[in-house]
């Protein structure tokens, strides 16, 4: 980040604060104060509105992350956490897919990075929610590619809304790739918020097969909304190899699961 950005949006600026504290941890506010040319005080203040919302504790001297089942985190932020599990996660669904499949994709960076790891793949049908996958298609594809519509959310970079899901139930797609906040071997699949729910849940009805891809981190976590059961799934792909009660209660589900090589 550049020093001395007084100049910017407080909205901006809360933006970049929850984007590093995301990504490393911890803030400091008199290295925020500094960094943005603002009093320590202004810092503090845009601390309380994290906390307040659910994505920071404050603690003396600045604030540390606190991780939130029932708050999803901006798409910017998302977009940069768990990079490289996602990346993982994403290659091996890719290997799942061939050549005139039609797939849905959900709003998810997991889905977002799937698409890229699909582009040397033809005559694809793709219909997704997500506007940053609509923007991000890989040139020259020979893909037939659908936008469910709907109600934009922009810190989702998604639509949503009854449109979407209407448009998702239109169609029957060969596979759903979908992401979720929370998997339980208990309380099965779940995910921040009813119309999240509501989408993926369509998509899951529209579909012959779901993927579902969750790095380490989504395991024995349990979101707001519940979003299905796990016998709902036909595979479930992860970045690293789950415990062995994970494994047992997949393969007694007759799930197919795709850890890392």
């Amino acid at each position: 980040m550049d020093t001395a950005r007084g100049s910017i949006l407080p909205v901006q600026r809360r933006g970049e604060i929850l984007e590093e504290l995301m990504l490393t941890g911890n803030v400091v506010v008199s290295a925020l104060a500094q960094r943005y040319g603002v009093s320590e005080e202004t810092i503090r203040r845009d601390l309380e509105r994290l906390e307040a919302e659910g994505y920071a504790r404050k603690t003396y001297g600045g604030a540390v992350r606190l991780d939130n089942e029932v708050r999803e985190l901006p798409y910017t932020v998302r977009k940069q956490t768990n990079v490289a599990a996602k990346k993982r996660i994403a290659e091996r669904i890719a290997t799942l897919i061939h050549d005139g499949d039609s797939v849905m994709l959900d709003a998810s960076t997991t889905a977002l990075f799937t698409v890229q790891s699909m582009a040397h793949k033809h005559r694809l049908t793709v219909i997704t929610n997500s506007v940053e996958i609509l923007v991000s298609l890989p040139s020259g594809h020979d893909w037939h590619v659908v936008s469910t519509g709907g109600r934009f959310e922009g810190e989702a970079m998604a639509f949503y809304g009854d449109v979407a899901q209407r448009t998702a139930g239109q169609y029957y797609a060969d596979y759903a790739i979908l992401s979720c906040k929370g998997l339980d071997r208990q309380r099965g699949i779940s995910d921040t918020s009813e119309e999240v729910v509501e989408l993926k849940r369509a998509m899951m009805a529209s579909v012959r097969h779901t993927i579902l891809g969750v790095d380490h981190s989504k395991l024995d976590k349990v979101s707001l909304v519940h979003m299905g059961e796990l016998d709902e799934v036909h595979a479930v792909v992860t970045d690293v190899p789950p415990s062995e009660p994970w494994r047992q209660t997949l393969e007694d589900a007759k799930i197919l699961l795709y850890d890392r090589d």
